[in-house]
């Protein structure tokens, strides 16, 4: 994983650093390669260890994430698609566009919770939604809770779970990555039920 990976970005910036990828993730275009899942979920395993304050930590990573949120809102509200009129580099793709608007047209308004767990559309679909010019009242109460759940549930479970378990920086990493694959089922799904479909 390199400079990408949760245990080495938590001891190189610690909380500061976990906190601004938490925002990144969801809030600035590029930000959908950052580990937001497993890093959450690090920490709060770093937090059972007494690394972290988790009351601390749990707040801050929740006010990061409805900011991004807002953000990534507003940034679509703004500048719309005139971003991903073309392909521009690694970043700016239209299929990651089109890919986002379809999960929310099938989920609707609760896309914006939905999409906390999914990665890279947890980036795009607040994109999505200021595009779409969702009025920002309804927006601004998903994305609290969505925010609320998905930081809470991945730190509190690698929190109880560094509890639980002995030794648990010896699980960090397979357990990460489980987490890393886990996350990543329903896009891997959507892409062997196209192909299926295809091939019908």
């Amino acid at each position: 994983m390199g400079i990408l990976d949760p245990i080495v970005i938590i001891k190189t910036l610690g909380v500061i650093g976990v906190v601004l990828i938490v925002f990144a993730e969801t809030g600035l275009f590029f930000g959908f390669f950052f580990p937001g899942d497993s890093l959450l979920f690090t920490a709060g395993i770093f937090a059972s260890q007494g690394f972290f304050n988790i009351e601390i930590l749990l707040i801050c990573c929740i006010i990061a994430a409805i900011a991004g949120d807002s953000v990534g809102y507003w940034s679509g509200k703004k500048y719309g698609r005139q971003l991903f009129d073309r392909d521009v580099g690694f970043f700016f793709k239209k299929k990651r566009l089109y890919d986002s608007e379809i999960f929310y047209e099938k989920h609707g308004k609760s896309t914006i919770i939905m999409a906390r767990f999914v990665p890279m559309v947890r980036t795009f679909a607040p994109i999505v939604a200021g595009i779409g010019r969702m009025k920002y009242k309804s927006f601004i109460s998903y994305n609290v809770i969505g925010g609320v759940l998905w930081v809470s549930c991945m730190l509190l479970l690698g929190y109880f779970l560094g509890g639980i378990i002995p030794d648990p920086d010896k699980y960090i990493i397979p357990i990460a990555f489980l987490i890393i694959v886990v996350s990543f089922l329903p896009i891997i799904f959507k892409v062997i039920r196209l192909k299926f479909r295809k091939k019908v």
